[in-house]
């Protein structure tokens, strides 16, 4: 597993990893970029629900070692990543070659770049193929870093409001159906539903009116999102 891990402006993955790993060996011996690789990342829902994952995700391409001026620009996006930690003020410190190498000679650390050439998600809203050009034009949601908090305490502490979601479902709603929130980003919230008079579960999508660009609007959609409900 890599320590860290960022997407470049130019939508390459930048990877670090101990210099014990497979992955850095293979790299380190490989010649020019004929080491293919895939990355395959989970997404696990935070809140305990069924069938918890929520999507996957797989980047193909060419694994190479970051290497010469690269490195001190990667380095410092990794470290703007991760400022706590292990990784305190790594940004400097990989950017000073002696500082790589532990007894033996073999690094502690290697930077590794993959080059994306294919990516396939598969997760709530459907299989596809996705462009790597849409990778590097992409902007990080700015929800994502509380998502996993902000469930757990939708979950824990707002059960009964989430529960009065089913009224927005029509005819797919019921009574005794079990309500948890499932997914939370920009431009929604996901809500798994359970029981019923068919026992079934299902997902249901509720879009706030207009995408939210930080907590505060993240807080006017969800009270918008609870009084149309109550309503």
């Amino acid at each position: 597993m890599p320590v860290s891990r960022t997407v470049t402006p130019d939508g390459d993955v930048i990877l670090l990893v101990s210099g014990e790993s497979t992955a850095a060996r293979a790299a380190a011996h490989a010649q020019d970029d004929d080491l293919t690789a895939v990355i395959e990342i989970t997404d696990v829902a935070p809140v305990s629900v069924p069938h918890r994952i929520r999507g996957r995700a797989w980047l193909a391409g060419w694994l190479t070692p970051v290497r010469g001026d690269a490195r001190a620009g990667c380095a410092a996006l990794l470290a703007e990543r991760h400022p706590v930690g292990e990784l305190l003020g790594l940004g400097e410190s990989l950017d000073a070659p002696a500082d790589l190498f532990q007894g033996g000679g073999r690094p502690a650390w290697m930077m590794l770049r993959l080059e994306v050439g294919e990516i396939t998600v598969d997760d709530l809203w459907g299989a596809e193929h996705v462009d790597p050009e849409d990778l590097a034009a992409a902007e990080p949601d700015p929800v994502s870093p509380h998502e996993a908090e902000l469930l757990q305490h939708l979950h824990s502490s707002h059960g009964d409001r989430i529960g009065e979601l089913c009224g927005l479902l029509g005819d797919r709603g019921g009574r005794g159906m079990t309500a948890v929130p499932l997914a939370l980003d920009r431009v929604g919230l996901r809500v798994r539903f359970t029981g019923g008079a068919s026992g079934s579960s299902f997902d249901a999508r509720f879009d706030f009116p207009e995408p939210v660009a930080d907590i505060c609007g993240l807080r006017r959609a969800m009270r918008a999102l609870f009084s149309a409900a109550s309503h």
